[in-house]
């Protein structure tokens, strides 16, 4: 996960649903800033993998138009193998799902060694502050 720019910061555009659900932040203006609010997100939405932290020039949100949000699939060699419509109602998991059974190598046949290792994300992933991008 890439955190991105405040989609409804109250200096911009606030947004009813985080009225009612009480969530004020302003846009922010330092790294730090964008680091704590990515933090907190991931433990409030409970996201249990690790992220980044776009810069406060937004380079990566401008580079792939990710604003609101959008879901990607970057190939082994850096590639975009996969680009949603913006979210949440262009979300298409089994898309995402296709491009990735393309992408990954086919598990039923014996290698002899993994082309892939996966991994597991941990239950304290959430916790731990998200890193930056620049």
């Amino acid at each position: 996960m890439v955190y991105i720019e405040e989609a409804h910061p109250i200096d911009a555009w606030q947004d009813e649903d985080n009225v009612k659900a009480r969530i004020f932040l302003h846009s922010t203006r330092t790294a730090k800033e964008r680091c704590d609010v990515a933090s907190t997100c991931l433990v409030k939405l409970g996201i249990e993998y690790p992220a980044v932290v776009d810069d406060i020039a937004n380079t990566t949100e401008r580079a792939y138009t990710a604003w609101p949000d959008r879901l990607y699939v970057i190939d082994r060699d850096g590639r975009i193998a996969y680009k949603s419509q913006p979210g949440p109602f262009g979300f298409h998991t089994e898309e995402v799902a296709r491009t990735l059974e393309r992408l990954l190598p086919d598990t039923s046949a014996p290698k002899a060694a993994p082309a892939v290792t996966r991994v597991q994300p941990s239950r304290t992933t959430a916790a731990r502050p998200a890193q930056r991008l620049d």
